[in-house]
């Protein structure tokens, strides 16, 4: 009854916030909107200090520190690095979720679905290019981060198996990024992916590798079966495998500190987590508003991108009859299909990877050095920058540029419209290819410039392969380009060349390019055969 004239007292606007103000704080673990406005504004907080409070009764904000040392916190100790894998992989999983809305996991409709996603659903292909940019940046960053790690020798004590949980990191997100490259069920994923498992073959001894191999695939070939495991191991197994290993290394994380810059600690010792009070910087609100600006920038980077830049390529339905020229593994595997070029595939696809990811988890143990300092880690710096160096040679060695060469009228073709991919003439784009033929003896040109350098092009790479190779003797081309419909042109490629024993031998491929050719060239409507000489047709006849 005392309480009642209090009440009295109040309006009915004063009540209502009052309520609001309560809710408010409840939501917030024990801040009011009145500490928010002061922590907006840049104004210290009271005492005792109510910011505190979420971090051990707030359910998200309790696994972030109270606070920082000053030195981690700036951008260039750590790039954020971290934090863009967590986020990145926050982004996968809801534009992940979202497509598996309008897929199936099977040849009959996994091609399918992926054009009726870009050409049907609303935000489709945005949301599948947003998809692939952050898993292609996801590969990047977590590199990027392990890299900066070891130059600045953050792996020594006490965070030995903070290191090990992060190589895990590493090799999930590889696998997690490989295991969906499959999914669409294109020429090129199809042939990467059958490639990739059929290291799994030189597995010693040989059962092991045959059974193994088989239970990657589903079958002696990949199929339905082994569509549906990629796709489980993408969407279920690895993902749970990955967070189980994230939680882990980010409490190892906050239990021992972000490292410190290595001129600011006494050789041997860790003292990140002994923050004196002048150099703590708070987590509500500078850290937070910090990571949230740089979070919300980064984002609009990736929506700018995938808007205006980046295109995740689809290509011809996926045919295991046909294996497309130049078949490449994904970017990241470049340097183990560069291995595979001059190594057998049990040294070069098991044992050598297997040693170097061996080696990779044990650098911090191998490293007894104490120091953290540059000056003082010059065997491992320099080490390290081999390492990286060797990586890039094998990753180029890795692409279709070393160590592959098909038959010259083959390659001029493939440079100019390659089987798989755009090309110059597809990326010319239907409306600006002029009907007629076009003979390379004759150096024709047309009122379209950019056509102009095609042929320019073409008559080019025929006289480079006529240096290169003596059999490509006396070489000439024919494009002829004509209407077959109404809004679908026929490209028809045609080499001619003197063999050595001087008879005329001609190489023909043909393609055809539709007004709407981002989805005609999909269903793959090319065809492409060797023309056999005159002479051997009449000595049948």
């Amino acid at each position: 009854m005392a309480v009642q004239p209090e009440i009295e007292k109040k309006s009915v606007v004063q009540t209502v916030l009052d309520v609001a103000d309560d809710v408010f704080t409840r939501i917030t673990a024990g801040i009011p909107a009145g500490e928010v406005r002061r922590m907006i504004r840049g104004e210290a907080p009271g005492r005792p200090n109510p910011r505190l409070k979420p971090h051990s009764e707030a359910f998200l904000l309790h696994i972030k520190p109270t606070y920082y040392h000053e030195s981690v916190t700036k951008f260039t100790h750590t790039f954020r690095l971290g934090l863009l894998s967590t986020y990145l992989f926050f982004v996968e999983t809801i534009t992940g979720l979202i497509l598996m809305i309008w897929y199936a996991p099977t040849p009959e409709r996994a091609y399918v679905d992926m054009i009726r996603l870009l050409s049907n659903v609303p935000f489709g292909q945005f949301m599948r290019d947003m998809h692939r940019l952050g898993a292609e940046l996801m590969v990047l960053i977590v590199t990027a981060h392990m890299v900066r790690t070891y130059l600045t020798g953050s792996y020594k004590a006490p965070r030995q198996f903070t290191w090990f949980t992060g190589v895990i990191l590493l090799v999930v997100t590889l696998f997690l990024s490989f295991s969906g490259y499959l999914l669409p069920w294109d020429q090129l994923a199809f042939w990467a992916v059958t490639i990739g498992t059929s290291m799994a073959e030189a597995v010693p001894p040989a059962i092991v590798g045959e059974t193994v191999n088989l239970l990657a695939r589903g079958a002696p070939d990949i199929g339905a079966n082994g569509l549906l495991r990629f796709y489980l191991l993408h969407v279920l197994f690895l993902p749970l495998i990955l967070f189980l290993f994230f939680f882990v290394h980010y409490y190892k994380v906050v239990h021992f500190g972000i490292s410190l810059p290595s001129d600011e600690e006494e050789v041997g010792q860790d003292t990140a987590n002994k923050v004196p009070a002048d150099r703590r910087v708070y987590f509500l609100p500078d850290v937070m508003i910090d990571e949230a600006s740089f979070l919300i920038g980064f984002t609009a980077l990736m929506v700018f991108l995938t808007a205006f830049f980046f295109s995740a390529p689809l290509e011809s339905i996926a045919n295991p009859q046909s294996t497309p020229l130049h078949t490449v593994a994904p970017w990241y595997f470049y340097w183990l299909q560069g291995l595979l070029k001059i190594a057998d595939k049990m040294i070069a696809g098991v044992i050598l990877p297997g040693v170097l990811l061996v080696l990779l988890m044990a650098i911090p143990y191998l490293d007894r050095n104490p120091s953290r300092r540059a000056r003082d880690r010059r065997v491992a710096i320099i080490s390290g920058l081999v390492a990286g160096i060797v990586m890039v040679i094998w990753s180029w060695m890795g692409t279709p540029y070393y160590a592959v060469q098909g038959a010259p009228a083959v390659e001029v073709v493939q440079k100019l419209m390659p089987e798989e991919g755009a090309g110059h003439v597809r990326e010319l784009g239907y409306a600006n290819l002029p009907l007629g033929v076009y003979d390379t003896r004759e150096h024709p040109v047309t009122e379209n410039e950019e056509f102009n350098h095609i042929l320019h092009q073409f008559e080019g790479h025929i006289a480079h392969f006529e240096e290169e190779d003596p059999s490509f003797n006396t070489p000439y081309g024919v494009l002829t380009v004509s209407q077959e419909q109404p809004s679908l042109k026929r490209l028809t490629w045609e080499i001619h060349w003197l063999s050595p024993e001087g008879v005329e031998d001609t190489f023909k491929r043909t393609f055809f390019l539709h007004e709407n050719s981002l989805y005609w060239e999909q269903y793959g409507l090319r065809d492409f055969s060797f023309i056999r000489p005159a002479a051997d047709l009449a000595a049948e006849e």
